[in-house]
């Protein structure tokens, strides 16, 4: 028995692995991983598979990248946990600091989660709260858009809109008012991105006007709704929903989770629309995949509605026991220093146009619907008839055979139902993202023959 093999015994008799049908396993093979660096994962036999999906959109500067492994070390040594209410240490206070400088102007106060659906779950908790503090008890509902996701913990998951990970739940989550998306998969032919996301937005607009009396915040995820499939827009949405929001006195959450720090072109996806959030959530690639943690950044004007006497019973009374943990902070501090030093986002620019060209092999295929980007996201959307866009029943798992493929030819592909998408760390070469594109066309071509 091979040592992937032996491994595998053992990990089935335990454990339960998340986002899984574990039946799966009885003929899809797990892949335990030993050891990574750069951009390669390799597991117990010896095969190597290249990160194309950033292990869950995590890893952004390479498994077991030095700089990031030092920085860790160091801190270990020094400080490895303390609580954060009543203490503080060096990590925390510098990251917040380098937080509220690089973000958009405006979010002045950090406040930490452990993980990204937690910080969801304190946005929402906080933008619910300052209307109760500023005396407006009726703004208690969220507007979300159609085809979102936000996490998996119940507010997270109410205001998400995938009725893969919804719809089981619905009688535990809270009620929320679904926006249609500006998703411009479903544009009218020869219509722009901006043009389509522009009418799209007519129906958010009906909705503010309608109901901001009772409304808290609209969340979205700017640019890109991954795990709805990695569907995109443009950002003249998030303008006119910051204009909006402005206008009928309604919080504006957004979901940089997956989104920030370098993926779709800029440090962060509301830069592209000259936008301040009034609350940015930004988790995943903080710490280049190496811990959990969520940074929700807000305004000072928030911030102060919470600030009185305890007696007022106003304070944000939320925590978490890993709150601000200083070998996180360690970890979001190294991966910021590289941000500083190495001029990331014009190489990923440089990375992405090399993506995006490699990709236009994929137009006229038969069985792409579209070719969609922004920055560092690329994908492709497997349909049975290119020209009518019909899609392929999602029970045949298209997808799975283009990660099944792709599996034999060193590359890790993980689809979003007939959805092959590229999400991989930023120190990728040319060669290799060709390399995942040629494994891609492979794949697509076995997955659609009938």
């Amino acid at each position: 028995m091979s040592r992937n093999s032996q491994f595998m015994e053992r990990d089935l008799k335990v454990l339960w692995h998340p986002c899984t049908q574990m039946k799966d396993h009885e003929t899809l093979p797990l892949i335990p991983i030993r050891r990574g660096e750069g951009v390669w994962l390799e597991d117990f036999d010896g095969n190597r598979y290249i990160d194309a999906i950033s292990s869950w959109w995590v890893n952004i500067f390479g498994h077991a990248n030095p700089r990031i492994n030092a920085r860790v070390k160091d801190q270990l040594d020094q400080l490895e946990h303390v609580i954060l209410a009543g203490f503080s240490h060096e990590p925390v206070v510098e990251l917040s600091e380098r937080l509220v400088e690089i973000t958009p102007p405006g979010l002045d106060r950090v406040f930490y989660a452990d993980n990204g659906s937690s910080g969801i779950e304190v946005a929402i908790k906080m933008s619910f709260h300052y209307w109760q503090n500023c005396g407006k008890p009726r703004k208690q509902r969220f507007v979300t858009l159609g085809n979102s996701y936000h996490g998996e913990t119940l507010a997270a998951l109410a205001v998400g809109d995938v009725d893969l990970y919804k719809s089981t739940y619905k009688p535990l989550l809270m009620d929320v008012i679904t926006a249609p998306s500006p998703d411009c998969y479903f544009r009218d032919e020869g219509e722009s991105w901006e043009d389509y996301s522009r009418r799209q937005f007519e129906h958010m607009k009906a909705i503010l006007a309608e109901h901001h009396e009772e409304i808290s915040a609209v969340i979205v995820e700017p640019l890109v709704q991954c795990a709805g499939n990695m569907r995109m827009y443009h950002p003249v949405y998030l303008k006119l929903l910051r204009e909006a929001c402005d206008r009928y006195n309604v919080h504006l959450i957004a979901d940089e989770i997956a989104v920030g720090f370098g993926r779709t072109g800029t440090l962060f996806a509301c830069e592209q629309a000259g936008i301040t959030p009034d609350f940015m959530a930004l988790s995943k690639g903080i710490t280049a995949g190496y811990l959990p943690i969520c940074a929700v950044l807000t305004s000072d004007s928030i911030y102060q509605a919470f600030y009185d006497d305890y007696e007022t019973m106003r304070a944000f009374l939320h925590s978490h026991s890993y709150t601000g943990n200083p070998l996180a902070c360690a970890a979001a501090l190294a991966t910021l220093d590289i941000f500083e030093t190495d001029d990331v986002i014009n190489r990923n620019r440089e990375l992405a146009a090399h993506l995006g060209n490699a990709l236009k092999r994929f137009e006229g295929h038969p069985h792409i619907g579209d070719i969609r980007q922004h920055g560092m996201i690329a994908a492709l959307e497997m349909v049975r008839d290119a020209k009518s866009r019909e899609p392929y029943d999602w029970k045949e798992r298209r997808g799975l055979r283009v990660y099944r493929h792709a599996l034999t030819r060193e590359a890790l592909l993980r689809p979003l139902g007939n959805v092959t998408y590229f999400m991989p760390p930023y120190v990728i070469t040319p060669e290799q993202i060709d390399h995942l594109v040629d494994v891609a066309w492979e794949g697509i071509n076995i997955a659609t023959q009938d």
